[in-house]
């Protein structure tokens, strides 16, 4: 009986063990339980992360957060004081090497030797990642053709714009083909034509199968190309979810009232969700349907003599960000 019960147990085991493993692998970033301080400061405090292969998940949060923290130690470049991190099935503390063939970091700033051309950018790239002469040439013609740098790829890079440089730096990133790239705010300083042509570069990794983490300042950019948004506060997950679930949390829809006095608009903070004192403009949750915005007009407004005008919006983002981080309003 007991032999029986033993095996039994073993069994279960070995079982949940190789289910584990078998979720692990469909993940591109798993992490558990991270931890780290720095003195007296403790900046990331329990992070738990779960990133499908072939997905973008956008980090959020304000400066201080822990967005970068998180990307250093995922990226092999600091270690956890606590916790466990698997990057493309390999174990970031145990495993660096592994990880590091993997993965790809682009940081904030494009990093490329301004007197190497575009083409001797990349083909050393190349080179550095064991690529034969033949194969970092090739390698490097067809990432020119794909970031749209083919007639720049005998200049020098101190000729290329900002958003050629960014381009040229993101091609780099991906002559080793990375199962998982970090992309550190990749569009900032960028026009907004060169920050569009990147976010279909981002989709066009996601569609290869790349697994892709975006931190980012700029909301819309999650908005845009993430599966799902995790967003930062004092080294703690406030939430986390798709872009539209994280909206419909915050509010579905919003009914931005802009008063006539101020008296009118003190009346009505205390029903607000959203404040601009200055503008003696606040904001109420709606579900955005004609019915109930007039319901809304005549209960807030029923002499018709406080709201000066009205618009209804659809929750962003921001207003996730504003609320989740504990910004003011």
């Amino acid at each position: 009986m007991t032999t029986h019960t033993t095996h039994t147990t073993h069994t279960t085991h070995a079982s949940d063990a190789s289910h584990a493993s078998h979720a692990s692998a469909a993940l591109g970033i798993h992490a558990t339980g991270l931890t780290k301080s720095y003195g007296d400061v403790r900046v990331l405090d329990g992070i738990d992360l779960a990133v499908p292969r072939g997905s973008v998940l956008a980090l959020l949060g304000p400066n201080g957060a822990g967005k970068t923290t998180t990307v250093r130690i995922l990226t092999t470049l600091t270690a956890p004081d606590a916790g466990t991190a698997r990057v493309a099935g390999h174990d970031t503390a145990t495993a660096r090497a592994r990880v590091r063939e993997r993965i790809s970091l682009t940081g904030q700033f494009a990093a490329v030797d301004e007197l190497q051309t575009g083409a001797e950018t990349l083909r050393m790239m190349g080179r550095l990642c064991g690529l034969s002469p033949r194969a970092a040439r090739a390698r490097a013609d067809e990432l020119l053709a794909r970031f749209g740098l083919t007639d720049a790829a005998a200049r020098t890079a101190k000729t290329y714009s900002g958003g050629m440089r960014r381009r040229l730096d993101l091609a780099a990133s991906l002559v080793s083909r990375p199962e998982v790239i970090f992309l550190d705010e990749p569009t900032t300083g960028l026009d907004p034509r060169s920050r569009q042509d990147l976010w279909e570069l981002v989709r066009e990794l996601r569609a290869d199968g790349t697994t892709v983490l975006l931190t980012t300042q700029y909301l819309e950019e999650a908005d845009r190309l993430a599966d799902r948004v995790v967003v930062l506060a004092d080294g703690r997950i406030a939430a986390e979810g798709t872009p539209a679930e994280l909206k419909a949390r915050v509010a579905g829809h919003r009914l931005d009232l802009t008063l006539t006095t101020q008296a009118a608009y003190e009346a009505l903070a205390p029903r607000a969700v959203h404040l601009a004192p200055d503008d003696l403009t606040l904001g109420v949750t709606t579900d955005g349907s004609a019915a109930h915005v007039r319901a809304l007009l005549d209960e807030l407004d029923p002499d018709r003599t406080a709201v000066d005008r009205f618009t209804v919006r659809t929750a962003t983002l921001d207003d996730v960000f504003l609320t989740l981080t504990g910004a003011d309003r």
